[in-house]
């Protein structure tokens, strides 16, 4: 993409609009999860690796590496959000869990930030 390109995109309003709709609709942060957890209508899934899990995660999560998706999808639903927490801001395994899910049918959304900004940033409780 060029310059030229990129500053068309960046100065075209309907086409920002678009994208950050989809952003919204997708994706929360930190204080919009804790409200869903608050509420109780929200399923947590923690997609990183086991090990990491068990040392600290966000409450009420549930431990699914991104690798045994397809074993577990029991253990998800389809009638409430499923909301996917991986390590970080730059950790694209919670998107790659997003599209799986999405493709098998689940409703879902990404953490942005993932478990380090809900706990180093937010300072918000772990387990």
């Amino acid at each position: 993409m060029t310059n030229l390109e990129i500053k068309e995109l960046r100065n075209n309003s309907e086409k920002a609009k678009k994208y950050f709709m989809k952003q919204i609709a997708y994706t929360l942060g930190p204080v919009e999860l804790k409200d869903l957890m608050d509420e109780g209508k929200v399923k947590i899934i923690d997609v990183r690796n086991e090990a990491d899990y068990e040392i600290s995660h966000i409450p009420g999560s549930i431990s699914m590496p991104y690798e045994t998706i397809e074993a577990n999808t029991d253990k998800l639903s389809k009638e409430e959000t499923n909301v996917i927490c991986c390590y970080n801001q730059q950790c694209h395994l919670g998107a790659r869990a997003c599209l799986k899910l999405a493709d098998y049918g689940y409703p879902c959304m990404h953490l942005d930030g993932g478990f380090k900004t809900w706990k180093e940033e937010f300072g918000f409780a772990t387990t």
